[in-house]
């Protein structure tokens, strides 16, 4: 129980972590009277949940030999920003149209679609700006960085899954596994290679860290449909039942929600045996108890 508690404390303090860089990044650099710097700020500089970051850091701090406080910060707050970009951009009346993310209006609701089409594209050029100015990088890192974030978010990524997803044309379990390894799994990938990069890591080390963040994003996409129609909007944060409501294939609809938590827990063992290889070698504690906090998340 006293190392629950105390994972408990170390991802509280990866989200703090990020949260202040966030807030001291965007208060430096943009104007309160500005309509778009104030749209950027409202979809930032709120209470996600930070796992993308939080990865970043929990991977560096896993396999670096020496570390450097603040080193992976900027990876960490580009991953964040890209996330953030998506979510405004998904939320959109053209896209999924949601009024509700993170328990507060969309930004498109708050603002409008031309400030949040905007917001988003700013948060979208700002992370690679962030990576680009990673204090004690080597350039050959920061190569590295831009490779991988671009290639996650983008059209054989992010961007590809949520084309997929608007099509609606997903009717089998593998068509839905590969929209989400796009769509979600990409970016969770990217966290932890951004991770590895600054840590320098090998590529045998970067191959098991892949497939684990794949596995770890099914996980968390197989929870996020069941919590779509076993909990309330209040505590989800955003639509319960949007899903459905839109008619989209989810794991709940393929599968119903006994067998869809089944997978879960498949996931949920499989992603934490991907990591056994590198317990010799690193301490993989805090990665597997991710899992576990994310097979067991109520929002």
């Amino acid at each position: 129980m006293t190392k629950r508690i105390d994972f408990e404390q170390q991802l509280s303090d990866k989200a703090d972590r990020v949260n202040k860089a966030l807030h001291r990044h965007f208060a430096s650099s943009t104007d309160d009277i500005h309509r778009l710097d104030a749209a950027i700020r409202y979809a930032v500089l709120d209470a996600g949940k930070r796992l993308r970051p939080s990865l970043v850091y929990a991977v560096y701090e896993a396999l670096a030999s020496s570390q450097r406080a603040g080193l992976v910060t900027h990876f960490a707050m580009a991953v964040e920003c890209i996330h953030c970009y998506s979510l405004i951009h998904d939320d959109l009346p053209d896209m999924d149209d949601d009024a509700l993310r993170r328990g507060k209006p969309t930004t498109h609701i708050a603002f409008d679609s031309a400030t949040a089409i905007l917001a988003g594209d700013a948060l979208q050029a700002e992370a690679f700006n962030l990576i680009a100015t990673a204090p004690e990088m080597s350039d050959s890192q920061k190569i590295s960085a831009v490779s991988c974030l671009s290639q996650s978010a983008g059209k054989s990524g992010m961007v590809g899954g949520q084309q997929i997803d608007m099509n609606q044309q997903v009717n089998t379990l593998s068509e839905l596994e590969h929209m989400h390894n796009s769509k979600t799994g990409a970016l969770i990938t990217a966290a932890c290679e951004l991770g590895a990069i600054a840590a320098e890591a090998d590529n045998q080390t970067l191959t098991i860290l892949r497939t684990y963040s794949q596995q770890l994003g099914l996980l968390f996409q197989i929870k996020d449909d069941l919590l779509d129609v076993l909990t309330n909007t209040e505590i989800l944060g955003k639509q319960q039942g949007a899903d459905a409501l839109a008619g989209k294939a989810t794991y709940v609809s393929l599968l119903g929600v006994e067998t869809a938590q089944k997978q879960a827990e498949f996931y949920q063992n499989a992603s934490k045996e991907t990591l056994r290889p590198l317990a010799g070698r690193y301490d993989i504690e805090f990665l597997c108890w991710l899992v576990d906090k994310t097979a067991n998340r109520n929002h």
